[in-house]
């Protein structure tokens, strides 16, 4: 087996050198990263994960917790962090608690400490307090995209702003002249997502409409909710013209049940999501939507539990990652004159 002394010698480098270049690239100039690695290919060398993880009595592993695999939006949040963590010299283990806590508990227990030096976790039905017993054991706990953000928690979050999130697509439906509103609220392991509502609700009376104007509805995140959340808003209100969903998954369902329904979108009826998927741009219409920085707080993320695995302390409670921003498409357009 071919032992990293003598990649070194074939580097001409240290053995630090080599342990650098495998863990923390970025501390090595460019050049000796590429003689180093062009070493470890000629050799064949592999690294013993083990006996790494107990020489430096922590592993070379980072957990993300999220609530289900089956939706767009995680797998696009993984790819961002897969790529900052292996920047980072460190593998990133992905778990799928399906929405359940017995599971979430499951993965803390057995990863936590063992087979992870730090944890991401995303939605999840866990209390604070509970992670934060996980914390008090020595494991790096890092919460991401938590939606109510308090003044102070007990665990660092990386997480953006919601409720501007809601009041961009308040301020864009308004500005095209609607008047009446129909909102698709979402939820999951994370509870309600009741701050884009808030962000949403807000903007729309700042901008002179009532509380009459808006008519909302409560669904899960998924296309098929979000069909029959729009479905049974339509059928109850034939004379509304604009439709706000929370997450773009609903709002692409919306859209299908306006097909079905004989609705036009964007010429009888507009709508628009929240996150922009993939999806949102490869649907047709292509869906306007408020754009979450998600790869920004996915690297944050990976970056603040390495900074605590490494021994560091976060500098803050609340990590507040890039404004969200509108991305204009298809699916909007100025409300029907008959509404004006």
């Amino acid at each position: 087996m071919v032992t990293l002394a003598e990649v070194a010698r074939r580097a001409n480098v240290t053995g630090a050198t080599v342990s650098n270049v495998l863990r923390n690239p970025q501390k090595v100039k460019p050049e000796t990263v590429e003689r180093v690695m062009a070493a470890i290919r000629e050799l064949g060398y592999r690294p013993n994960l083990t006996a790494r993880a107990l020489a430096r009595g922590r592993t070379s592993t980072l957990a993300l917790l999220l609530s289900n695999i089956a939706n767009p939006f995680y797998p696009e949040f993984v790819l961002a962090a897969e790529r900052e963590a292996r920047k980072r010299g460190y593998f990133l283990l992905v778990c799928n608690t399906d929405d359940d806590p017995a599971i979430t508990r499951a993965y803390l227990e057995q990863i936590a400490g063992s087979l992870a030096s730090g944890v991401i976790v995303m939605n999840t039905d866990l209390g604070e307090g509970e992670l934060a017993g996980i914390a008090s054991k020595g494991v790096a706990v890092v919460l991401c995209m938590w939606e109510h953000v308090q003044a102070s928690r007990a665990l660092p979050c990386v997480t953006t702003d919601f409720a501007a999130a809601g009041a961009l697509a308040a301020a864009h439906l308004s500005g095209l002249g609607h008047r009446k509103f129909g909102v698709i609220f979402g939820g999951g392991s994370g509870g309600p997502q009741t701050i884009r509502l808030d962000g949403f609700a807000a903007a729309l009376a700042a901008h002179g409409h009532s509380e009459k104007s808006l008519f909302i509805v409560r669904a899960h995140d998924s296309i098929e909710s979000g069909y029959e959340a729009a479905a049974g808003l339509l059928r109850a209100k034939p004379a509304m013209t604009s439709i706000f969903a929370t997450n773009d998954l609903m709002a692409i369902g919306a859209m299908q049940a306006a097909a079905d329904l004989g609705k036009r979108v964007p010429d009888d009826l507009s709508v628009m999501g929240l996150t922009d998927i993939a999806l949102a741009h490869q649907f047709r219409p292509a869906l306007t939507t408020v754009r979450l920085p998600t790869a920004d707080i996915a690297a944050r993320s990976v970056a603040l539990a390495l900074e605590m695995v490494e021994g560091g302390t976060p500098a803050q409670d609340v990590y507040v990652v890039r404004a969200p921003e509108l991305v204009v498409r298809e699916s909007t357009a100025p409300a029907p004159s008959r509404q004006r």
